[in-house]
Order: C-alpha cells, then structure tokens, then sequence
C-alpha cells in the first residue's frame, strides 16, 4: 500500500488550495460582519492556569520556568472562554475572538489536535440572538464559498433555510421515544435508573455501570445527533442542567439550562450558552466535572481562581463557541477538516 502524499507536496497542495482560499474568504467576512455590528476582536494568552474543567475535555499540558529557575504547570486553552469572560468583567460589551485552541485525544474526519475557534458574546442579550448570528453564519459561509447547500457523509442541508429549534426533551421523545425530563428533579438531579430502565425499553445498550450522564451521551451519539441538521441546520436547545456546566437555569423550567448546539448534516458546529455569573455554583459544578474526570481519567484540572473572581462581577451574558474549520468544511464539501488547515499537525 502506497503511503499518502505529504499535504506540502505541490500537487497535494494545488488540490487543496481552492478550499483554503474558501477559508481565508469566510474569515474576512466574518471579520467584516462583527466590526459592522460594534464588536471588538480580542486575542487572548494561549497559555492558561486551567485550561477548561469539563470532564471529557483533554489538554496540551505544558511547564513555565520563571527567571528563578523555578517551574509551573501550564496548558494550552481548550478554548479563549475564561479570558474572554475575564474581559467582560473588565468592561468590554461586545467582543469576538478566532484562533487557534488544543485539545488532546482528538484526532479524525471531525476533530484535530489543533483548530480554529469562532467565539462571541454578547452583554444583556439573550442567547436566543446567538441562535440568530449562527443563522447568519451558515449563509454566510456558503456564499463567500459558492455553496448552494452542506453536504458531509450523504446529509445533506440547505444552509439558507432557517435552522429548526428543537429542545433536548423533544429530541429524545422524537429520536428514541424516551420521556428524558421524568429522570431529571427540578434541582437538577438526576435518576440514573429511570435513564437506564427508558434505554432498555428503546432497545439501546446500557452498561451496569454507567451513570447517567453516560447514559444521556449514548443517546445522544447514536440516536440524536445523527438525525440532526438534515435538510436544514438544527438549534438543539434547552439542555439538562448537569450538561451545561457554565450555563444558567432556564427561568421556564429550572431543570434545563440555557444551552445550544447548532447542528448541520448530523455535525456539531456550535455550543452557546446564556452565561452563568454565580461563582459559587460555578465552582460547585467544576469540582462536580473535575471529579468525574478522575474517576474516568485518573486525573484533574486546577480551577482558575481569577475566573471565578471575575465572575462576581460579570454582567449577565450569552456567549458562543463555533468550530470554524468544520463550518469551512460543510461549505466547501471538504470530508477531512484536514482538507481545509493551511498546515496540519504532523502524524505519527
């Protein structure tokens, strides 16, 4: 078997080429859009105390030596939010960032060790405008890309058709006939046997020891998120509060959280939330994700006491994270998100 050529290789990079200059369009379009609409674009320190405490994320781990001699464990940001959130405790009102973030453990079709990452917020608005700008972005994309519609995988959807909103609760209910808000209490527990025994009468596997939030992903991954984004995007929303650890309770029904994720031909594109300002909570749900982390992983994340500082006095928020190199991806019919990096992390 004849190994691939290197992505530098001069025909190689011909091939790819139209889909990069694709890329390059979208990001100035983007730019564009924001710089019209007030916002302001921030870089923020790749390097971080704590690069994110959500149990299933993974980070570039790395040391600083001080002048001294002496050493600190350091990481790559999984993603701008900590600092970004910083600066709207600082007084900033409307801001964006695209770059780069890492992530570890993730490598395919889909994910890559490094990508680019869109994220915005926006002070005193709803996250319901952010369901709005990702409207604006997937026509966007396809028409700075000469796209009439997204395909990955045989899905296909029109990216100039308003996204359908549908919450986790219908979902569940549509794809896998499982009633998921009778296993969540309006303080937000959860009952892991009811999830279970619902999964056992929908013909889906359940392990003896998964808990619940294994048992929601299972769901999700085989059920739900393959039937989302066909024929046009999908606004999945409304979240149980125990999947959305930096969101707030939802004022209709305190056992979700204001969480989204846009999703088009079955791929996540965005997470947003209506941003949590209450510290305490905050640090009450990091230590609960840390601790699932070490069960799972065997090991944890410091928390970023600034963070949790500046959330005290952060005004009340939305905010969103969008996979660029996938947007690119759809738009340009791309079926590796390699395709669409100017220069790819090496492979073993």
């Amino acid at each position: 078997m004849t190994a691939a050529s290197p992505w530098w290789t001069p025909h190689v990079h011909a091939d790819r080429r139209p889909r990069l200059m694709a890329r390059n369009a979208i990001a100035a379009a983007l730019r564009c859009w924001f710089a019209e609409r007030d916002f302001v674009e921030v870089t923020t320190s790749a390097l971080q105390v704590s690069p994110g405490n959500e149990a299933h994320l993974a980070a570039f781990a790395t040391e600083a030596i001080g002048p001294d001699a002496s050493r600190r464990p350091l990481y790559l940001h999984t993603s701008p939010e900590f600092a970004c959130k910083k600066l709207l405790a600082a007084g900033e009102e409307r801001i964006f960032s695209l770059g780069a973030v890492w992530r570890n453990r993730e490598r395919g079709p889909l994910h890559h060790p490094e990508f680019t990452m869109l994220e915005w917020y926006r002070v005193g608005e709803t996250y319901e405008r952010l369901m709005d700008d990702c409207a604006e972005f997937l026509a966007f994309a396809a028409e700075k890309a000469g796209a009439r519609s997204f395909r990955f995988r045989g899905r296909e959807a029109d990216p100039f058709a308003e996204p359908e909103r549908l919450s986790v609760a219908e979902a569940f209910t549509r794809h896998a006939g499982i009633d998921l808000l009778a296993t969540v209490s309006v303080d937000g527990g959860t009952d892991r046997d009811a999830l279970h025994d619902a999964l056992r009468g929908a013909g889906l596997r359940a392990a003896p020891d998964d808990n619940w939030a294994d048992l929601f992903s299972r769901v999700m991954v085989e059920k739900i998120e393959p039937a989302l984004g066909q024929g046009r995007a999908t606004i999945l929303y409304g979240y149980p509060i125990s999947e959305a650890a930096l969101a707030r309770p939802s004022a209709r029904d305190p056992r979700v959280a204001e969480r989204f994720e846009l999703y088009c031909c079955g791929v996540e594109l965005a997470n947003a939330f209506g941003e949590l300002t209450d510290p305490a909570e905050q640090r009450r749900r990091f230590i609960a994700e840390m601790d699932e982390k070490e069960r799972i992983y065997g090991e944890r994340y410091p928390l970023d006491e600034d963070f949790l500082a500046a959330l005290a006095i952060m005004p009340q928020s939305s905010g969103s994270a969008l996979g660029f190199d996938r947007l690119v991806m759809l738009a340009t019919g791309a079926t590796r998100i390699e395709d669409v990096i100017w220069a790819p992390v090496a492979e073993p």
